[in-house]
């Protein structure tokens, strides 16, 4: 597909108008009732999936929104197989379902934890500043965590003596980096679908509806980052757009993150980013789960996350930490 080609796709409001539930997606319903399960479906999860879920959220949101329901037996993530840890790390007596173990993710996995430990082993002083979006073997290693919606705050209350390496994702640590005037060193890890959006074709969007404020997730390169009005995580973009006067927006993340906001915001609408080959950009990874995975996953009750105390404990550290430092 040439560049010229390349046509924006833009998505409208929903306003109440959903189709029919599928049967697949009526089975979910009375499949999740029947187990006591809540459903988590992350942001970039399709819009089947989303249609019937507890809740969608952000991994961290969603992984509290599962200790808040109290009388939930079972949690299934849809999402990636690093959110569900998550989930299991802060709901450590429930049972943790993944519709497909296989689903992973490019960030997660640029930082391998044995790595990331020698790197510790020969820089003993430095302050590890971990992306939410790692391994729990990662998060074990680290000695905070931060979400892309608090990782500014985060690092403004790292000691200032302290030497930073921010894993795994380069991108929003070079931007906290800008935020924070800290000198941060970054690990060389990137998603490979936020790297993939064109600047070129970002500037073609914001001709095409100039009235438009641009919203960039902060996993973004810098040159993309650099045309935005708002860098920011995919939670607080609901809260901008909701807000907002405009009643267009250009949203650069995943596609899939249009879907919640056409549901939730009603008379406006939001132009998916482009990429140099494509009006859209969604993740593989996220995509490996399906309706129809999901409801084999509560028929069955497997994958299940399972996670040694030890490990899950020490990863918890790290979390409990930022939560306490995000009530500062």
């Amino acid at each position: 597909m040439s560049e010229s080609s390349i046509q924006l796709k833009v998505f409208e409001s929903a306003n109440g108008n959903l189709p029919p539930l599928t049967p697949v997606q009526e089975e979910i319903l009375r499949l999740k009732k029947e187990r006591k399960a809540v459903l988590l479906v992350h942001n970039y999860q399709c819009a089947e999936i989303q249609r019937v879920a507890d809740f969608v959220g952000d991994s961290l949101g969603l992984s509290y929104q599962a200790e808040a329901a109290k009388d939930a037996e079972i949690i299934v993530f849809c999402g990636v197989h690093f959110m569900a840890e998550t989930a299991k790390i802060v709901n450590p007596s429930k049972k943790v379902l993944l519709p497909v173990m296989e689903a992973g993710c490019s960030l997660a996995d640029s930082c391998p934890a044995e790595e990331l430990a020698a790197y510790k082993a020969a820089h003993p002083e430095v302050y590890v500043v971990a992306y939410i979006n790692c391994s729990a073997e990662v998060k074990a290693l680290a000695d905070v965590i931060c979400t892309s919606g608090n990782a500014k705050k985060i690092v403004d209350q790292v000691p200032a003596d302290k030497e930073i390496l921010f894993v795994p994702d380069q991108n929003l640590g070079s931007w906290v980096a800008d935020q924070t005037g800290r000198k941060i060193s970054l690990w060389p890890g990137s998603c490979y679908a936020h790297v993939l959006f064109s600047v070129k074709e970002i500037e073609k969007a914001k001709k095409a509806f100039p009235k438009a404020p641009v919203l960039v997730h902060p996993e973004c390169v810098a040159g993309v980052r650099a045309l935005a009005d708002i860098v920011c995580s995919t939670e607080k973009m609901v809260d901008y757009c909701k807000n907002s006067s405009a009643d267009t927006f250009i949203i650069i993340t995943e596609t899939n993150m249009l879907e919640r906001l056409r549901n939730e915001i009603p008379n406006k609408k939001f132009v998916a980013g482009p990429t140099a080959v494509c009006a859209c950009n969604e993740c593989k990874f996220m995509k490996m789960n399906t309706a129809e995975k999901l409801r084999d996953c509560l028929r069955d009750m497997t994958p299940e996350i399972t996670m040694d105390e030890d490990l899950r404990s020490r990863a918890y550290i790290p979390l409990k930490r930022m939560l306490e430092w995000s009530k500062r």
